[in-house]
């Protein structure tokens, strides 16, 4: 509650406790000014003694609203302690009929009469029966003094009485709706601003969550990064270096078991030429692991000269072939593709025994298709070793490069009767 409300309420609470009394000051001051002219004997003495009683009344009600205060030990927030009962009920009606006998011995205390209007809601019960008949209560007593006093004394002043009535009455239920509907309307709007507070506490933890959340997905994220980065690169050096250096272990080991000088010079030309090729790529992937034989070939005459030099080096019968319309490639798709048939090519140099083998690149509407087959002894793929199983550089290796592009491959083998290896990926135009 803000603390300009604090202060409007205290002001009310401060009219509610000590507003009768100012008002009954102010009617007995105007009585006794008008009192030669519009009282007698009689009504002087009964007006003297119906104040006395009002005042009476009035110190009860202000002693019994302290002691409510004290057994509560909290300052209520209007004058009434806590929900309307009995004793409010009383005072209010016996105020009510004081005011009007005042009134009928003298107009002016009507201004006692008139605090009725301020309070009714507060003391009567909230039924709206109620606090409609204690508000017609107080209209009808200032109807009698402003048309003239009471009784009235002439069909005019009848006439006014009655008019008065009706007017006083209307306004004063009227106004006392509109009140009680302010205050409900106050009820909601202080409801809807806690709720709105919790709302928006609510939101901020749920901002701070979602903060706390963000910076672990980054952090999630840059390691995922550095561990596929780290995927990319073992997988690169082991297609390019790797490879080269196995070819020259291979060239070296065949020129020690030959016995024929220019067979054996033939070796050592390739082991250099290998040397050599393995060094480029080395400085490749240092650049930008692109491959070398993409430097100036598209892919399907860099995977041409791959698989001729392939078969000139094992000595092994290979074919190329390329179907469809060809399309420049993206330069990742290129690469990885040529990746997947250099790999698979050396698969089948170290593993199968093949006597021939096939490279089909198939460009297919949207995807692009690379097939790599040989006659080898095939082999059972639940037998492949645990590491080409569960994150080697061979078979899971080109799956892992295809599945990167949104591609997929496929193993067809069995024991004696070859290996099959179908790479296929979106086509993607060169940008």
């Amino acid at each position: 509650m803000s603390a300009r409300a604090t202060s409007v309420e205290e002001r009310w609470l401060q009219f509610f406790r000590w507003g009768p009394y100012g008002l009954l000051a102010v009617a007995g001051l105007l009585v006794a000014v008008s009192a030669d002219q519009l009282m007698d004997g009689t009504r002087t003495v009964v007006a003297v003694a119906l104040t006395a009683a009002t005042l009476g009344l009035q110190l009860w009600w202000t002693s019994y609203q302290g002691a409510v205060r004290e057994e509560r030990a909290e300052p209520p927030v209007l004058a009434v302690p806590g929900a309307p009962g009995p004793a409010s009920v009383t005072y209010f009606v016996l105020r009510t009929a004081l005011g009007f006998a005042l009134t009928w011995t003298n107009p002016f205390f009507a201004v006692f009469a008139c605090v009725g209007y301020f309070d009714a809601v507060h003391l009567l019960p909230p039924r709206p029966a109620v606090a409609r008949a204690g508000l017609l209560a107080v209209a009808l007593t200032l109807a009698g003094s402003q048309s003239g006093g009471l009784p009235p004394r002439s069909g005019f002043q009848w006439a006014a009485f009655a008019g008065l009535f009706v007017l006083n009455g209307c306004l004063a239920v009227g106004l006392s709706h509109l009140g009680v509907k302010d205050a409900e309307k106050a009820i909601e709007r202080a409801a809807t601003i806690e709720a709105l507070a919790r709302a928006n506490a609510r939101l901020e933890e749920a901002l701070e969550e979602n903060a706390a959340l963000q910076a672990q997905l980054l952090v999630q994220a840059r390691e995922a990064g550095v561990a596929d980065e780290r995927r990319r690169l073992a997988a690169e050096i082991h297609d390019t270096i790797a490879q080269g250096l196995a070819g020259v272990i291979t060239q070296l080991q065949a020129v020690g078991a030959t016995t024929d000088p220019e067979l054996a010079r033939l070796r050592l030309r390739r082991a250099a030429d290998l040397a050599r090729h393995s060094l480029g790529e080395a400085r490749r992937s240092v650049q930008n692991l692109s491959p070398v034989a993409l430097e100036h070939d598209a892919l399907p005459d860099a995977l041409r000269k791959t698989v001729a030099d392939w078969s000139e080096r094992t000595g092994i019968t290979a074919r190329f072939t390329v179907t469809g319309t060809e399309h420049p490639l993206h330069d990742e798709i290129a690469a990885t593709l040529l990746r997947i048939a250099q790999e698979a090519l050396a698969n089948a140099e170290r593993h199968s025994g093949a006597a021939r083998a096939g490279v089909t690149l198939s460009y297919m509407g949207d995807e692009i298709t690379l097939d790599v087959r040989d006659d080898g002894r095939g082999f059972d793929p639940a037998a492949v070793p645990a590491r080409d199983r569960t994150g080697g550089f061979g078979l899971d290796g080109m799956r892992t490069r295809a599945e990167r592009l949104a591609g997929s491959l496929a193993l067809e083998t069995e024991p004696g009767h070859g290996t099959a290896v179908s790479a296929r990926v979106p086509l993607a135009p060169h940008d």
